[in-house]
């Protein structure tokens, strides 16, 4: 009886797995939010939330996770923002250093900006476990709009990832009961 058990276990970990990396999230499309919130870590991310800002699509955006000597002036110059985007309309947040900090740095300029709705922008294999960790947080009744930027994850990147999430919701269901 075990063995079925572990068994069935087993099998329904493969197949989530396999539907985890064959249907990632995708691009949220022009969908319009009051802002934008840009995970650091992955090439087309801030692009993406940049793109946001300029179609009108948002109106501020948090890029969360910025490394503590970047400048305002040299992240301008690398993403050629101009200057009076930069200072109007975004946030460099330098607080966080891993998904759960993203989630709280965000909820706090959520917060301190009055949002109703947001868009996230991450990759694609991040999305489902970053807007997890936003969801929970975040005040009852702000919508996040998941805008996800398509990559080509490894098969590496996929399990590692799959199993963080996995974790995670493990985690905030057991520490709900």
């Amino acid at each position: 009886m075990l063995r079925r058990v572990l068994a069935l276990l087993l099998m329904v970990w493969a197949l989530g797995f396999i539907a985890f990396a064959a249907f990632l999230p995708r691009p949220a499309g022009d969908v319009h939010a009051d802002g934008v919130i840009v995970l650091t870590g992955g090439d087309g991310r801030i692009q993406r939330g940049l793109e946001t800002l300029r179609k009108g699509w948002a109106r501020q955006m948090l890029v969360s996770g910025v490394d503590q000597e970047v400048t305002q002036a040299e992240f301008a110059t690398l993403y050629k923002i101009e200057p009076a985007l930069m200072r109007c309309c975004i946030t460099m947040g330098y607080d966080s250093v891993d998904t759960r900090s993203n989630a709280s740095e965000s909820t706090q300029w959520i917060a301190s900006h009055h949002l109703s709705s947001v868009r996230l922008v991450t990759s694609d294999w991040h999305m489902r476990r970053a807007a997890f960790e936003l969801t929970h947080p975040v005040p009852k009744g702000v919508t996040i709009i998941e805008d996800a930027v398509p990559t080509r994850p490894s098969l590496r990147i996929l399990f590692t990832e799959y199993c963080k999430w996995l974790a995670r919701q493990a985690w905030y269901f057991w520490k709900k009961t």
